[in-house]
């Protein structure tokens, strides 16, 4: 079992730029691939970004890619999603999610069995 906790979101605005956190107890952290995701009110979640084990691989949301990072420090139990120029659209609750089972960083909300409570991040035009 693993317990995700998520910080840094707030009210921004338009072309800022945020940086969230996921830190993990539990579980080694080291040995989750992990991934963000987003649901905007109304709409369904939606994947972000994701990173594997060691941090040397990410995968991006293709309309995200160019103003976003995932990165990860092990030795801190700490996930990161920076992201830059924010718009209005990228209003949503974020939640960190963790992976187990597999080495990669994927895609699919399906692969991963934990979750936190998320973070709400609002952009004001």
């Amino acid at each position: 079992q693993v317990q995700l906790i998520e910080s840094g979101g707030g009210l921004v605005r338009a072309g800022d730029s945020l940086r969230l956190s996921c830190v993990a107890s539990g579980r080694t952290f080291s040995t989750y691939s992990m991934g963000w995701f987003r649901q905007a009110r109304g709409k369904e979640r939606e994947f972000v970004g994701s990173i594997d084990r060691s941090g040397g691989s990410t995968y991006y949301k293709e309309s995200l890619k160019g103003r976003t990072a995932i990165s990860r420090d092990n030795a801190k139990n700490t996930l990161y999603l920076q992201m830059n120029n924010l718009k209005p659209e990228d209003t949503a609750v974020y939640y960190c999610a963790a992976d187990p089972n597999h080495g990669f960083a994927g895609s699919s909300a399906t692969i991963y069995d934990y979750w936190g409570q998320g973070t709400q991040v609002t952009v004001s035009s």
